[in-house]
């Protein structure tokens, strides 16, 4: 049985929580290197993806996260988590963030604007069938470029990226979360 961790180091880990709990998974709350150790499945939530990176850091996770992910350790990252797992991240304030690294796409922070321009908008997502599943963009990135094995699964109407598989790896820059619908959720858990 596969064992799934949500990193609750910050940001918006209980929503996922609560949503895999409701469709009968048994997460994990990881905040530590052993706890990851202990799990075969991650979700990386929004939040601050520099604050999330420092605390990676700090607690010692990088380096287990970047050996790890894509192989044994399926991932998802949504919004400051696919920040987090991209390869390359435009924008980035001086000195940086740590990243993980692992996933070959490029990422542009905070691409539609403030808080004030969050947005919610029906998408299509063929990979979970015909019925469009609600967008909440809180402060998003967009994705700006895909690597060639990397499969976009989800489009805005004006053609950004907004949600990407690339084998075991899985990022949406929207909060799947924060909605009723668990279809992302479960597709996570069939990786």
């Amino acid at each position: 049985m596969a064992s799934i961790g949500v990193l609750a180091l910050q940001g918006d880990f209980h929503e996922h929580l609560a949503v895999l709990r409701r469709i009968g998974a048994a997460p994990h709350e990881v905040r530590l290197p052993h706890q990851l150790a202990a799990v075969d499945r991650l979700i990386i939530p929004g939040g601050e993806s520099t604050t999330i990176g420092r605390l990676l850091s700090r607690y010692q996770m990088l380096e287990p996260l970047r050996a790890r992910a894509g192989h044994d350790l399926a991932v998802w990252g949504t919004c400051a988590g696919a920040i987090l797992l991209a390869r390359e991240v435009l924008d980035m304030k001086a000195g940086g963030q740590p990243t993980i690294g692992v996933m070959d796409i490029t990422v542009r922070r905070n691409a539609y604007g403030s808080q004030l321009e969050s947005f919610e908008t029906p998408l299509a997502i063929p990979t979970l069938g015909p019925e469009p599943l609600a967008g909440v963009f809180i402060r998003a990135p967009e994705i700006v470029s895909v690597g060639r094995q990397v499969e976009v699964l989800a489009r805005l109407p004006g053609g950004a990226v907004v949600a990407a598989r690339q084998g075991r790896l899985l990022v949406t820059t929207f909060h799947p979360e924060l909605t009723d619908d668990d279809r992302l959720h479960r597709y996570f858990l069939e990786l």
